[in-house]
């Protein structure tokens, strides 16, 4: 299969690229698919499908969500990754900057276990409720903490795909991610100019070639990184 690797083309940012899948690297503030509107039909997918006619989505990512997404080249790809995302086949980590001192093993992973449901009055807002919601599993790392600024450095692993699922668990345990202006407070919303959450890496075996696929991106910049991080 022919390989393309860290090819960066105007509309979008291209990671991998063979005969069965591509890999890229979606901005923020893009939607992975077309919404509704003819406001929202610029979007990953069909920057992509201008050059890749044959590329079907799999997966998405939030609006305001930057990082790794993976798209299948015919039907039978599709349907082959499809099932992988849904037997959660496919390993996915995320980063974010949240708000405040995370408490977390300090060479292990805290896992937040609590049911996500639709807030039907506040729609597209999710909330955790434990009558109805569905069963929704997270495990967080802290990399560091900035003293001076309040803030968390934290990679994620969501063992689960509910909507917003990341940015509902941090802001019901008390650290909401800066930039999130759906559940963050407005003045944690304010601390930066985006949602700090980043797809940073993606693993599942080739649909194809049954090889194992491993990619990475660099992490979040922010000011975390810092002397005053311990």
């Amino acid at each position: 299969m022919p390989i393309e690797l860290l090819a960066t083309v105007p509309s979008f940012c291209l990671i991998y690229a063979d005969d069965a899948i591509l890999v890229l690297d979606k901005p923020p503030g893009l939607l992975s698919v077309p919404g509704r509107g003819a406001d929202k039909q610029d979007c990953l997918s069909t920057r992509v499908q201008q050059k890749y006619a044959d590329a079907l989505v799999v997966h998405r990512l939030d609006m305001a969500t930057s990082g790794l997404i993976v798209m299948a080249r015919g039907a039978q790809v599709q349907r082959t990754l499809s099932q992988a995302f849904a037997k959660r086949l496919v390993a996915k980590r995320y980063e974010a900057v949240v708000h405040g001192e995370v408490a977390a093993p300090a060479d292990g992973w805290r896992v937040i276990d609590l049911p996500i449901g639709v807030d039907w009055p506040n729609r597209p807002r999710r909330v955790i409720d434990s009558q109805t919601g569905k069963a929704s599993i997270t495990r967080l790392q802290v990399n560091h903490f900035d003293a001076r600024r309040q803030v968390s450095h934290v990679t994620l692993e969501p063992l689960t795909g509910r909507t917003h699922q990341i940015r509902v668990h941090l802001q019901a345990v008390g650290h909401p991610i800066l930039g999130d202006a759906l559940y963050a407070t407005i003045d944690v919303a304010a601390l930066a100019p985006r949602l700090l959450l980043h797809a940073s890496e993606l693993g599942f075996t080739h649909p194809v070639t049954g090889l194992t696929m491993q990619f990475s991106r660099p992490r979040l910049k922010y000011p975390c990184d810092s002397d005053t991080e311990r």
